[in-house]
């Protein structure tokens, strides 16, 4: 369908190296976009373009990025645009956990998690404002969590993280839904990553109680972000904004 083609479209992923940044990339890919992502590990990058090119992305590329400094968010940003002439699209992923009960955080710790998951998101964003208004428009996908909605006594900062990142794509959709730049959240669920691996490591029982809890009985993919991916990058979504959308096999309907 034509609402979903993303012909002619660049994408910027942080984090987009493995895990659902992959996923959303590879998605994205498919539907027709150049790909760029963003990210720390230079060789995970590597295995990571090439399933961009299998997917058939026009152009894809991989930049390096701290999304703790401020300066390179903007740098990078810039860079991307100037380098494929626009960017259209981007996908906030970047994200970490530290895994402490509330009394047991480190100030340190506490801002290391906020800075990346939630920091690194608006001042990317900023950065990107200018380009897309230049194009006329543009769509932004932050990535929240299942811990945007409920709590967990392990996830303080993790949570405190992803609850502002689903009022601030309120705020954002707001501000800029006049400039025909659309802002949503995607909320996933328990998507089988590295992180989540951790989590399973570190907290005894969670994989029975997800899979318990998980009307489809299962854990996520990151091939289970795709869609979502595409339909809020594309034109498909051109009237849905300031939204926080679960991707998560019905886990946050259950009572």
């Amino acid at each position: 369908m034509a609402s979903f083609d993303l012909s002619n479209r660049v994408a910027l992923v942080t984090g987009g190296n493995g895990g659902i940044g992959l996923g959303m990339a590879t998605g994205l890919a498919k539907a027709g976009a150049s790909v760029v992502i963003a990210g720390r590990n230079k060789d995970k990058a590597k295995t990571a373009l090439q399933e961009l090119k299998v997917a058939g992305a026009p152009k894809s590329d991989f930049v390096t990025l701290d999304v703790l400094s401020g300066e390179e968010c903007h740098k990078v940003v810039d860079e991307v645009a100037a380098r494929f002439g626009r960017l259209d699209i981007l996908i906030n992923n970047a994200g970490t956990n530290i895994r402490r009960q509330p009394q047991e955080f480190t100030p340190k710790e506490w801002h290391t998690v906020i800075d990346t998951n939630l920091t690194s998101a608006f001042v990317c964003s900023q950065a990107a404002y200018p380009h897309m208004l230049k194009a006329g428009g543009g769509k932004i996908i932050n990535i929240g969590s299942m811990m945007s909605i409920f709590g967990a006594s392990f996830t303080t900062a993790y949570a405190a993280s992803k609850g502002g990142v689903v009022q601030m794509t309120r705020a954002m959709a707001t501000a800029w839904a006049k400039d025909n730049i659309q802002v949503n959240a995607v909320l996933p669920g328990w998507i089988d990553t590295e992180l989540t691996q951790g989590a399973r490591k570190e907290v005894a029982g969670l994989h029975e109680k997800v899979l318990a809890r998980t009307p489809a009985g299962r854990w996520g993919t990151p091939v289970d972000m795709a869609g979502i991916a595409v339909f809020l990058a594309s034109g498909a979504s051109d009237f849905v904004t300031g939204t926080a959308i679960p991707v998560d096999g019905g886990y946050s309907v259950q009572g």
